[in-house]
């Protein structure tokens, strides 16, 4: 259950989070009630997660999993079969479907593996070098002063005391 939220409010006092609300507001338009095919998404460890979807039916070359622009589409379409009237009843859902997530920036798909009718996506954040932060040493005379000058300290109270 999902109701539309307005973010206008935020919009006008935050800067730079436009792709963030782009995203929310993009979501609550496409976000579906199907809900098939069921999937979880897991944290592995503080950069790895998986996601597992339950595609019981399909077979590996039945599926196609793309990640591009940090969109991960995952997508399952079955080729036509002939019933033949075999069937009293078809519970197993084999029908085309689409799933599509957005991804943060700096994860990556790692790989994706198909056991017992689970689709698994491994994904990695992984953050460039350059991005990472990093402590900048201080250089300079003011520090050196500084210093210079709490030695001077600490010398008078030894000789104070």
């Amino acid at each position: 259950m999902r109701t539309n939220f307005d973010f206008t409010p935020y919009r006008r006092s935050t800067v730079g989070f436009d792709r963030l609300f782009d995203l929310l507001e993009a979501t609550a338009r496409t976000d579906t009630v199907d809900g098939y095919p069921p999937f979880d998404i897991e944290r592995e460890s503080e950069d790895s997660y998986q996601i597992t979807l339950a595609v019981a039916g399909f077979r590996p070359d039945d599926i196609e999993v793309v990640a591009q622009n940090n969109q991960l589409t995952v997508s399952g379409r079955k080729p036509d079969e002939r019933d033949d009237g075999r069937f009293v009843h078809r519970g197993i859902a084999t029908r085309a479907f689409e799933r599509r997530f957005q991804l943060a920036d700096f994860v990556q798909v790692q790989n994706a593996s198909f056991d017992n009718g689970l689709l698994r996506i491994a994904l990695k954040r992984e953050i460039p070098e350059a991005m990472k932060p990093r402590r900048i040493e201080i250089t300079g005379a003011a520090a050196n002063d500084r210093s210079g000058d709490r030695l001077e300290d600490k010398q008078a109270e030894r000789s104070a005391a």
